[in-house]
């Protein structure tokens, strides 16, 4: 029995757990290509939809149309199939991945360069901004601390969406908060994720560690096996219609104002002639 993992947080990424995934970077087209790269994550895997054991299905935080797509398409999945659907956020797999990488897990040696990336001792705090692109100068973010051998990070600040800057005050706010409660230990920041790279001048205040770009989905069969890995260790299968995508912001349409009189005041009373 395989494991499918569908994301259309930024792009798409489709795979079976255990094979290469298929990604579009092209946001205009990504929910055209859907299908299609599902049909060819099957095909690779020498699998079909009735060998589905499971559905991992991103759930953002994201912009609506692309994330409402990904969702959907795997609900549509799980009914069909009786597989059953695993929600997982994206950001909490960046911070993950962080955690992975200061403990140079083998895993991840063929896509991470573990020269640059040091490795936790007994007596660091890691924390993790994590990440993703929310377009309009605006970043999805969440923030989270870990200890060596600490099977769950601790959240310091809930996922929320805000301004580069606006995140850096928050962030180095929680830093000098954490540095006055652990004055014995060393605090290290890293941050990972799309649009680490973009706002690099925001975050030149907080001395990160590190500044990833990336995501585990963008990492290739090992990024992936993380990312089903966070949401299999993390969160419950539930039904396929109880799937919420995490939006944070209002979607762009509305309801339009009711439409006005074409001669801009009551019609005309009395008899006709």
């Amino acid at each position: 029995m395989h494991t499918l993992v569908i994301d259309t947080s930024y792009g798409s990424t489709v795979g079976i757990v255990g094979h290469e995934p298929i990604s579009e970077s092209d946001s205009r087209t990504h929910v055209e290509r859907l299908q299609a790269d599902i049909a060819a994550a099957f095909r690779h895997a020498s699998a079909g939809p009735h060998d589905l054991e499971r559905i991992i299905v991103g759930t953002g935080p994201a912009p609506f149309t692309g994330l409402r797509a990904g969702i959907v398409t795997a609900q549509a999945l799980a009914f069909a199939t009786g597989a059953i659907i695993i929600p997982q956020d994206d950001l909490t797999p960046n911070a993950a991945l962080m955690h992975a990488a200061h403990r140079h897990d083998p895993r991840l040696r063929d896509v991470l360069d573990y020269n640059a990336i040091s490795r936790f001792t007994g007596r660091d705090i890691g924390v993790t901004l994590a990440l993703n692109d929310a377009r309009r100068k605006q970043l999805y973010f969440t923030l989270t601390m870990d200890h060596d051998g600490l099977e769950t990070p601790t959240v310091l600040i809930d996922m929320d969406i805000d301004r580069p800057d606006a995140i850096a005050d928050r962030v180095q706010d929680a830093l000098d908060e954490l540095r006055e409660r652990h004055p014995q230990h060393a605090i290290t920041l890293d941050i990972i994720g799309h649009g680490a790279r973009k706002y690099a001048d925001a975050w030149q205040s907080l001395d990160a560690q590190n500044i990833l770009d990336t995501s585990p989905l963008d990492l290739g069969a090992s990024g992936m096996e993380l990312f089903a890995h966070t949401a299999i260790r993390h969160n419950q299968a539930t039904d396929p219609a109880g799937i919420e995508p995490l939006y944070l912001r209002r979607p762009d349409v509305s309801v339009p104002n009711p439409l006005k009189h074409v001669l801009g005041h009551a019609p005309t009373k009395g008899n006709a002639a």
